[in-house]
């Protein structure tokens, strides 16, 4: 039972194959995230003009927007590559929307911390949007872009390659 459980979520993929594609995601998310986090502390904290709203939440929703764009590029040509659809418009869509569920999930993060539990520091902020809600954002983002966005279809069950998944 165990060895179907792991040949589904391999999908086809070798072990090996796939620790290769998540630590692809893992550096692109890295970059995402200095991306989002930079220009987060610069928005938010480090800008000349004030932003409309509540600065944090608005230089949150900047920040995120602009990494989305980045990792979508990044999953797109490195990560996922042998993946990509070959409808970009419903791919970056699907992309956009899964990345608008984790950016829902900093902001709710964020929102909790400095709306329900009244914190409001740069680090208060930077622990529950970038900390917290990065955490639980990411895990939400590769399950959906591998899944959803860049999924392609499972092999058949039986074959070779599909045996092979466990090696």
């Amino acid at each position: 039972m165990f060895s179907r459980f792991v040949r589904r979520l391999l999908r086809g993929q070798t072990l090996k194959e796939w620790l290769v594609e998540f630590l692809r995601f893992c550096t692109i998310g890295l970059g995402a995230y200095v991306v989002d986090i930079g220009l987060f502390n610069l928005l938010a904290y480090h800008w000349p003009v004030a932003l409309p709203f509540d600065q944090s939440m608005t230089a949150k929703t900047i920040s995120v927007s602009v990494s989305i764009v980045f990792a979508w590029v990044g999953n797109r040509l490195w990560t996922f590559r042998e993946k990509a659809q070959n409808n970009r418009r419903r791919e970056f869509t699907m992309f956009v929307l899964v990345n608008l569920g984790g950016m829902a999930i900093a902001l709710g993060c964020l929102g909790v911390s400095r709306f329900i539990l009244d914190y409001d520091s740069q680090f208060a902020d930077n622990v529950a949007a970038n900390g917290v809600g990065l955490v639980l954002g990411t895990a939400f983002r590769y399950v959906c872009y591998r899944y959803l966005v860049f999924a392609s279809p499972a092999p058949a069950t039986g074959s070779h390659r599909d045996e092979s998944a466990l090696r």
